[in-house]
């Protein structure tokens, strides 16, 4: 997950509302939901401490809400009366909506919400052309429409040289199509940063198609032999996107295996545990952070300064380190603030089992770059 839509939250200090609203159950008395939640949401905030000001920022925010067409929620991020960021959520909170108020936003939840939601094109192709959709979790549009050569494009059963010569026209045509459908879906990726190519029709179009698509894209290509008349389930979509997600998270978790194995001088690239997650933040030596939603070092106890990178795992190491303000955090939080600091991204391994091998037992790792 790229971070830098994170950014905002780090350019002031805390303590911060952090919020995640579930609009899933929808109902012909949704705005009223909505009013309730948020009266709930400003009521837990404010026993939590939070001033008057943030906490109606927060309730106004939720019942706007009832305008938007949100299908799984949104989260809200907001400090002395100001909503600083609101992004929409991929997938409902699990239990529903809840609210936080502490030094640092609350973002590790975003990774699983948020986070992993590749786009994908469903390109439905046939003979004559193709249509194109975009679906996410907020649903499916239209992309685009490809009309190839409209003649000939019927095959004869006939030995006639002539009608021979007209099942060349055919070939021709067929493969003029699946050329301008091809070229047409790179540009459609190109224009919308698509992560998945869903392609769909008949086996002979379908690989004719995906053959003259350019080689950076083949390894996001995905094909499904439903009929090009019908149009693919949302079920079916959301499985092929989720086992895109798995598939990039083990190939991460491969990365991370790999990383650390000592190279030649002894060095390596990938680390675990708190202790050494905190000095690797402070070294700005984090590329990658690879969080397990329910590892038991995430909600872990750390002390943070006022900067990213003024982080130490007890309170007297930031003394030693000459920071006069410190708090207390949760592990993942502080660790997330130091990568959006640093450029560095993070992923969720929630999509794999947890008893993958080499999962890390805290629930928090990191790549690393080279010093």
């Amino acid at each position: 997950m790229d971070l830098a839509f994170l950014n905002p939250l780090y350019e002031h200090p805390g303590p911060w509302a952090s919020v995640y609203v579930d609009t899933s159950r929808r109902s012909e008395d949704m705005a009223h939901e909505l009013h309730l939640t948020a009266q709930a949401m400003g009521r837990e905030l404010a026993q939590q401490g939070a001033g008057e000001p943030t906490c109606r920022a927060v309730e106004d925010a939720i019942d706007e809400l009832r305008h938007s067409p949100d299908p799984h929620g949104r989260a809200l991020f907001a400090r002395e009366g100001t909503v600083v960021l609101d992004p929409h959520l991929a997938r409902p909170p699990q239990g529903g909506s809840w609210a936080e108020w502490a030094p640092l936003p609350r973002v590790g939840p975003l990774l699983d919400l948020a986070g992993e939601d590749p786009v994908a094109i469903v390109a439905y192709v046939d003979r004559k052309g193709a249509d194109f959709e975009l679906r996410s979790s907020l649903g499916r549009q239209k992309a685009a429409t490809v009309v190839g050569q409209q003649w000939p494009i019927h095959r004869t059963s006939s030995v006639d040289w002539s009608e021979r010569h007209f099942q060349l026209k055919v070939e021709n045509t067929w493969e003029h199509n699946a050329a301008e459908i091809a070229d047409a879906l790179s540009v459609c990726q190109e224009e919308s940063g698509a992560d998945l190519l869903i392609v769909v029709g008949d086996e002979r179009e379908r690989r004719e198609v995906r053959e003259r698509l350019p080689k950076r894209l083949q390894d996001r290509v995905v094909e499904s032999a439903h009929g090009a008349g019908s149009r693919l389930l949302d079920d079916e979509v959301e499985r092929i996107r989720a086992e895109h997600v798995r598939r990039r998270v083990e190939a991460e978790l491969d990365r991370f295996r790999s990383a650390k194995a000592p190279d030649d001088e002894g060095r390596v690239r990938a680390v675990e545990g708190v202790p050494a997650l905190v000095e690797a933040a402070r070294e700005h030596r984090l590329e990658e952070l690879l969080i397990a939603p329910d590892g038991p070092d995430n909600h872990r106890e750390v002390w943070i300064g006022e900067d990213p990178d003024q982080l130490a795992v007890r309170r007297t190491d930031l003394e030693i380190l000459g920071e006069q303000h410190s708090w207390p955090a949760r592990a993942d939080d502080a660790l997330l603030r130091s990568a959006v600091a640093t450029d560095a991204t993070a992923l969720s391994l929630s999509p794999v089992a947890p008893t993958e091998e080499d999962i890390p037992s805290g629930g928090l790792a990191a790549i690393l770059r080279w010093r």
